[in-house]
């Protein structure tokens, strides 16, 4: 389980989840089970800890 530091940054994966950039620009989260559209964030940067798409990886999860 990953777990926040209050330092700026995540100790751990998060699993079953992953990003991508949409055209936009704003990164958004996907759920790899279910492939529903997760949240969208809005300052440009992406999510802390959470694997970007593609990556390679071909999980139990997909």
């Amino acid at each position: 389980m990953a777990k926040n530091t209050n330092d700026g940054y995540r100790k751990g994966a998060v699993k079953g989840r992953t990003q991508y950039q949409r055209l936009d620009g704003l990164w958004q989260k996907r759920d790899e089970r279910t492939g529903r559209l997760m949240n969208v964030k809005d300052d440009g940067k992406p999510f802390k800890g959470i694997v970007k798409e593609p990556d390679g990886r071909d999980t139990p999860n997909s």
